[in-house]
């Protein structure tokens, strides 16, 4: 018992002297751990942004189904997601680094897997005390770290206003959406608001494409204002493909057939590239995903897997590219597992993908060699009539402060552009 307390206290500190001064980067999660939902008080799983105290809900499968041991910790990090200096237990009521307990194995599936829930605040971690960025890393029992993801707490004291114009530049005025905003510190003083002000821009709650670094333009008073162009500026994209397989016997608008074998197999109509194509609104939910099933009562347990065969219709590619799917059901990850292959039997890239139950929202994307997207939405095309969500965050380091703190979010959505 004594040594695995000391093992216990050496990994601890190996663990924090180990991401010291690295900004932090999620780990994408392996092949046997599916259906990753990270959300606070909302119906989809999608990036949390959410309010000092609002709880915070983690659910995942492991389709190995062996009920293996996983543990959670719980970082807190400044706006350019390097380390901040506050100790765990200023951030932190209760403790980390503890076994998730909420276990539960999927019933009369196909697919068997294991379903873990972790709820923020439980017993152990009874609260998150300060605002700013998170990582919530998942370990196993032999402390190799599996996944993480990001996550920010804030607290509503600076009002911030947003709106969605066209691009004044005529080169862009089809294809992009800019974002303005301002940023009103109410009974806060800003100080020095250049140094100690650091903004944020989301498009569709994808951090991998978010516009940082972007000072304030004008001061009045109080009250900052960003009214920039080119630098806020978002491509529009294309509004997401989506499918339903909730009923895993019946095929639906997205679905052409389905087959049964080991599991059960959809297949979706081919999609076409569209960057040559007029818009055509499809009303859609902005890259996210949910789980669910007619097969059972709860979807945790009783949803099943199913192999998603995805199909595109693209001109053939350069050799030293490829096509990718992707979308908040992965988490936005590119690697091996998204990328779709050349069928010359019927001239189609093709990719099947083991996925649960549910509705999702999907893309394709063209990524180089060094895995770098080629030109963003190169498949898709980008319209500025296309219906996306935005979000800035705003931080404010206080004179003399330890830490960033995240005091402002606002949001709006791209119907409503004006010119």
């Amino acid at each position: 018992m004594k040594l695995k307390i000391i093992l216990f206290i050496f990994w601890n500190i190996a663990y924090i002297l180990s991401i010291k001064g690295q900004i932090a980067q999620e780990t994408p999660e392996p092949n046997y751990i599916k259906s990753v939902q990270f959300k606070g008080d909302t119906f989809l799983g999608e990036l949390p942004t959410i309010k000092l105290g609002q709880p915070l809900q983690l659910t995942f499968d492991d389709i190995i189904g062996d009920e293996h041991d996983y543990f959670y910790t719980i970082t807190h990090y400044d706006a350019d997601w390097t380390p901040s200096k506050l100790a765990r237990s200023e951030f932190m009521l209760g403790m980390d680094n503890v076994r998730i307990l909420n276990i539960e194995n999927s019933v009369a599936t196909l697919q068997l897997y294991s379903s873990y829930q972790l709820d923020i605040p439980n017993k152990m971690t009874q609260a998150l005390r300060k605002t700013g960025n998170y990582l919530l890393s998942i370990f196993n029992e032999e402390r190799n770290l599996v996944f993480s993801r990001k996550f920010m707490i804030y607290s509503p004291q600076f009002s911030v206003g947003v709106q969605i114009k066209r691009s004044r530049d005529f080169k862009y005025i089809n294809t992009k959406q800019v974002v303005r905003f301002f940023v009103d510190g109410g009974a806060i003083t800003i100080i020095n608001p250049k140094k100690n002000i650091k903004t944020v821009i989301l498009q569709n709650n994808n951090l991998k494409t978010a516009i940082t670094g972007i000072p304030p333009q004008y001061t009045i008073g109080n009250k900052l204002e960003y009214r920039y162009d080119q630098e806020t500026a978002f491509w529009g994209g294309n509004e997401f493909f989506n499918f339903e397989n909730k009923d895993i016997r019946g095929s639906t608008a997205a679905i052409s057939h389905i087959e049964l074998k080991s599991l059960y197999h959809n297949y979706l109509y081919t999609n076409i590239a569209r960057y040559d194509q007029p818009y055509t609104f499809n009303p859609d939910i902005n890259g996210n995903f949910t789980i669910t099933t007619l097969q059972g009562r709860t979807p945790r347990t009783e949803a099943e897997y199913a192999w998603i065969h995805f199909s595109l219709e693209h001109p053939i590619i350069a050799e030293d590219q490829k096509l990718h799917v992707y979308g908040n059901f992965n988490n936005y990850v590119i690697n091996e597992s998204t990328a779709l292959i050349y069928n010359p039997d019927n001239y189609k890239y093709e990719l099947p993908m083991l996925l649960k139950q549910g509705f999702y929202n999907y893309k394709y994307v063209l990524v180089n060699a060094d895995g770098t997207i080629n030109r963003e939405n190169a498949v898709s095309g980008n319209y500025w009539q296309t219906e996306n969500d935005y979000q800035v965050l705003v931080y404010y380091r206080r004179p003399g402060g330890r830490f960033d703190e995240l005091l402002g979010v606002g949001s709006s959505n791209s119907s409503s552009i004006s010119n």
